[in-house]
């Protein structure tokens, strides 16, 4: 139960170049996220993706959250409360700064990344442990977790075959790692709150032990201008589960 923290970064290992204006301020889709319970998939979380224009004293930039709550009747068994943040250039999606925050069970991390000048500067906090910092150089390109969370909307679907992958890299727990999209071609999936959609569907695939099988990771993305994600299934060493949109504001 406690990966069910990838619940939330299910959709971590999609990415493409430059901000196509998919994503803009004000969104907010909210996610019912299900885990595979002895055969039937039983809702135990919410997921939010929202994001919002932040002005500081340089710049205005492009503030992207991701949260995963445990609903309050499974609390008491598996409390899980976690938080992912990006601060992104609006304009290109490339981050400046990332913060996350894990509280699953007695589990509990923080991390700030701090992207400057093709380093990553770190600063990790664990439960009952001195905090720790670093740094180390990351290649060109290299994007945190929620900011690859948005650039899959950036893809243009409509230029790619059935079967066509796209590579990028992706910083996670203080490791890049190589990551594929493939395009698998156009199916029509009720969208929750948007009704009968036409969605893009794609596969997920990375050099991860964190995601199990071939075209196992799975997404449906609106077969439009937004690529609102509607739909998504995985497959992670404990289980398989999905998310399925239930809201979705500022579209």
């Amino acid at each position: 139960m406690k990966k069910i923290l990838f619940i939330a970064t299910a959709l971590l290992l999609i990415s493409s170049g430059g901000y196509a204006q998919a994503v803009k301020a004000g969104e907010k889709l909210t996610y019912s996220a299900s885990y595979n319970m002895s055969g039937l998939m039983t809702p135990l979380a919410q997921v939010t993706m929202e994001t919002e224009s932040v002005t500081t004293s340089k710049s205005t930039l492009l503030h992207l959250i991701c949260e995963a709550n445990t609903f309050s009747k499974w609390d008491s068994f598996f409390k899980i409360r976690d938080s992912y943040e990006s601060y992104v250039n609006p304009s290109t999606l490339k981050p400046s700064l990332y913060k996350r925050e894990i509280l699953e069970g007695t589990y509990s991390k923080k991390e700030k990344y701090i992207f400057k000048n093709g380093t990553l500067e770190c600063t990790i906090n664990k439960k009952n442990t001195p905090e720790r910092k670093s740094a180390f150089r990351i290649r060109p390109g290299t994007q945190d977790v929620v900011t690859t969370l948005y650039q899959v909307r950036n893809i243009d679907f409509s230029k790619m075959k059935p079967g066509q992958t796209k590579s990028f890299i992706v910083v996670f727990d203080e490791k890049e790692m190589s990551a594929t999209v493939k395009y698998m071609g156009k199916e029509t999936i009720d969208a929750g709150p948007l009704g009968s959609k036409s969605c893009y569907k794609v596969s997920v695939g990375a050099n991860t032990d964190k995601l199990r099988g071939t075209d196992k990771n799975l997404i449906w993305l609106t077969a439009d201008n937004k690529k609102v994600p509607v739909l998504i299934k995985f497959s992670i060493p404990v289980g398989t589960g999905q998310l399925l949109l239930t809201n979705a504001k500022g579209i």
